[in-house]
């Protein structure tokens, strides 16, 4: 019997901590065949030697006590392809893709999507973070959803909370000032029901599965975002091509663990910050440029509530990325010399 296919993209940097639990869970899938493409982007923490040597069987490995669901560790060695070899025609395989500069988020996907679009088998692409345990029969059911659709997602929960709340179900945008919100978020898992997928603008980056069509229809996802913002930009330029929602899908999400990104009981990170605010006032240019100046004033109110808790970097650095001005060092030392060239000198189109 052949088994439904189903490409993934992961994309690394600095996930040591984080990667192995993710890429166990889905080496547990059964009933479907999932071609893993891990694009690692220039982590600067030891990520791909903790990859080589898992997969390689010179580490242990235990899977998390934090997680609802257990799994079994997949026999070792697992072997780890590189993006020009022939992959075995069953079974899940893994592909390690180093790109040697960190280009973004964005740049990792695409690089990810143009690995697999090659593989003829493929018809949807699940772009997932490396934060991320899959929970049993997400991936079939992801592989095994409707076609028809252009981007999909599920149900992302909250991983570091006890309470199962829902972190979202998809994305809308507030277009007097450029701001996301997540549908469902802090809602029981258990008892709250599918959003409508006709409601939804976008589906997270941090779950989503592309369809061929789609991509081969939009095309690859802007890089000149670097961070927030791409799959809102991309699900915007769909067309006529629907957003779906697969009510099976559930993904367990730590959230934030390399870039800083909100979470629950912990606040965004000034790294986070700017490229958020830069993020929101590049897609308003694109999409709603009339409210740009409501989009400016949104930021200048979220500065001022950080200032009067004397969080001044943190102020500064909303107001240096609405404004698309150099951010602070703290940012900027972030990001290796060839990094900071992609992240701040790549002109939007």
């Amino acid at each position: 019997m052949t088994l439904p296919a189903l490409g993934v993209v992961i994309v690394s940097f600095n996930s040591s901590d984080v990667i192995l639990d993710c890429l166990e869970s889905l080496l547990a899938a059964r009933d479907v065949r999932l071609l893993i493409s891990v694009v690692d982007n220039d982590s600067t923490d030891d990520t791909v030697t903790v990859l080589k040597d898992w997969a390689a069987g010179r580490s242990g490995y235990a899977a998390p006590t934090d997680v609802p669901f257990s799994w079994d560790a997949t026999p070792k060695p697992v072997t780890l392809y590189g993006p020009g070899d022939r992959l075995p025609a069953e079974g899940h395989c893994i592909t390690l893709i180093e790109t040697g500069v960190n280009g973004g988020f964005a740049a990792g996907v695409n690089r990810g999507l143009s690995h697999l679009a090659g593989l003829p088998e493929l018809d949807r692409f699940w772009v997932l973070n490396p934060d991320s345990v899959v929970a049993p029969g997400a991936a079939r059911a992801f592989a095994t959803a409707s076609a028809g659709f252009g981007l999909m997602g599920g149900r992302l929960i909250y991983l570091a909370d006890t309470s199962d709340r829902i972190q979202l179900d998809g994305g809308y945008v507030k277009w007097t000032t450029g701001v996301t919100g997540n549908v469902n978020q802090f809602k029981p898992h258990d008892t709250t029901p599918p959003p409508d997928p006709t409601a939804l603008d976008f589906i997270t980056g941090a779950s989503m599965v592309v369809s061929r069509a789609f991509y081969e229809a939009v095309g690859p996802m802007r890089e000149d975002y670097f961070l927030y913002y791409e799959e809102v930009d991309w699900a915007l330029r769909r067309g006529a091509l629907p957003l779906a929602y697969c009510p099976e899908a559930f993904v367990y999400h730590r959230a934030g663990t390399a870039i800083g990104s909100p979470s629950i009981g912990r606040p965004a990170s000034p790294f986070s910050l700017y490229f958020k605010h830069r993020g929101r006032m590049l897609f308003l240019r694109r999409f709603r440029p009339w409210s740009l100046p409501i989009g400016l004033v949104y930021s200048l109110y979220k500065a001022g509530q950080l200032a009067a808790k004397g969080h001044g970097l943190e102020a500064w650095t909303i107001m240096a990325g609405s404004l698309n001005l150099p951010p602070p060092s703290s940012v900027r030392s972030r990001l290796s010399p060839e990094a900071r060239a992609l992240a701040f000198g790549r002109t939007a189109s």
